[in-house]
């Protein structure tokens, strides 16, 4: 597949080049045991004696986006196609990690591009939105590493890439706000050209978040 109209930053990510870990898995299970020697717990005791190797585990889950690339998922899944209307699928779930707490980012994309020819599997969008919520994130950057890839992969007459989420950092921690919400966007092409198609998608995806 050709991945030569990405931007640099997704074209890096698009074919794996599997990383060496600078750390083993007993080292990682090794810091968590200090973390908790820190926190005045007793890494022995029943309750914990194996927490270390459920959180790197947890974690190398979480994280699993590092190891993914675009040509992997999606395996062929590009179509040509005389289409030219609005395709968009909303409310995506996406749970993510906060770059600066390692705390949840809960929350949803809607995600919408106009075909110049070529069309993309409806589930890759999806798989493309999990793909980079599965890494250490701000929010910001997640929503335009979508929008980036898909303009890169189909070239499309645009794209827009609308997420929704809720900060643990921001509700269990810090401000304290539970119930607030931030909202990123990113358009491309018509959507950031055109008016009316931005205010359709935007019409497309109104709605009020629900509380989780």
């Amino acid at each position: 597949m050709d991945f030569s109209n990405l931007p640099d930053d997704i074209r890096k990510q698009a074919i794996l080049t599997e990383p060496k870990a600078p750390v083993s898995e007993e080292e990682m299970q090794q810091a968590v045991r200090t973390l908790l020697l820190g926190l005045g717990e007793d890494p022995d005791r029943e309750g914990l004696r194996d927490t270390p190797k459920r959180v790197v585990k947890a974690l190398k889950f979480l994280t699993s986006g590092y190891n993914q690339s675009l040509d992997e998922l999606l395996n062929g899944a590009i179509f040509h196609e005389d289409a030219n209307e609005m395709v968009l699928v909303r409310d995506i779930d996406l749970f993510s990690s906060c770059e600066h707490h390692i705390l949840p980012i809960l929350g949803r994309a809607h995600v919408a591009y106009i075909p110049n020819g070529k069309v993309i599997g409806l589930s890759k969008i999806a798989r493309i939105c999990e793909m980079y919520a599965r890494r250490l994130q701000v929010q910001e950057r997640l929503t335009q590493q979508i929008a980036s890839a898909l303009q890169g992969l189909l070239r499309p007459q645009g794209v827009a890439v609308v997420v929704e989420a809720t900060h643990m950092c921001m509700v269990m921690r810090g401000v304290q706000k539970p119930g607030s919400w931030t909202v990123t966007s990113s358009m491309q092409g018509v959507f950031a050209e055109n008016d009316s198609t931005r205010q359709e998608f935007m019409n497309l995806i109104r709605h009020t978040p629900p509380l989780r």
